[in-house]
């Protein structure tokens, strides 16, 4: 049973009542039905990404990830951070309010900076931990470029891996470009020389990242946690469920 019922979305999100269907097609599909986990979106608001909050692609995405999250938890809400080169917010989307809200949000950050990796995971370690969540976190990284530190996200990610999160990381932008050979490391991290579990995954969602249909975007974002789920269970990270 999902989290929040259709007829809650229905009645709080009408607008995204076809994006929850798409989602729960999706988890049923990876054994994920009735699982419950806490979402977090990660947005990258460097310099580069102006387009992408332009044409819709950032909203889009939070209304597909709010979509999800009804199925995995309770609250009706997303908690989401936006980096650069530091911090820019952490805050949260609603379905009741999930119109036009990245566009309020960013009208009130200020200059878009460059992509710090490891302070939008540290934010997010640390707001997870003083939420005193008991089921594990889901989390959306989205970038599109990689990062200016490059030996501290790969630490804070294997040092996380200890930790009760999956980190799906979501490239918008050209699928060959260069930027992205730091998360296709980040993804193939070895087990367990590196990291005691494989908490992460990369997936590109090309330049117009909109063309990606719903059912796709849903099989990949969901794709690789039922595997991580249940090597985090065999490790003592996740309670047995």
């Amino acid at each position: 049973m999902a989290a929040i019922s259709l007829a809650k979305v229905e009645e709080a999100a009408p607008a995204l009542v076809g994006l929850y269907k798409s989602a729960g097609v999706s988890l049923r599909k990876h054994g994920l039905g009735g699982q419950r986990a806490a979402v977090y979106l990660v947005v990258d608001h460097s310099g580069s990404m102006k387009p992408y909050y332009r044409d819709g692609s950032v909203q889009a995405l939070a209304d597909r990830v709010l979509g999800l999250s009804a199925h995995l938890d309770d609250d009706g809400s997303v908690s989401v951070v936006f980096f650069s080169t530091d911090i820019d917010a952490v805050t949260d989307i609603s379905l009741a309010d999930h119109r036009g809200r990245i566009d309020r949000i960013v009208a009130g950050l200020g200059h878009m900076g460059r992509t710090s990796y490891h302070l939008a995971m540290d934010a997010v370690i640390d707001h997870y931990l003083d939420s005193g969540a008991e089921d594990p976190a889901l989390v959306v990284f989205q970038t599109d470029g990689g990062p200016v530190n490059k030996l501290a996200a790969e630490r804070y990610l294997c040092k996380a891996a200890r930790l009760p999160m999956f980190w799906q990381f979501i490239g918008f932008g050209d699928p060959g470009s260069k930027q992205f050979g730091f998360l296709r490391r980040l993804d193939e991290l070895a087990v367990p020389h590196k990291r005691v579990v494989d908490n992460a995954g990369f997936f590109h969602a090309g330049s117009d990242p909109r063309e990606v249909s719903d059912d796709a975007l849903y099989d990949r974002l969901v794709g690789e946690f039922p595997q991580w789920l249940a090597a985090a269970r065999a490790q003592g990270i996740v309670a047995p469920g």
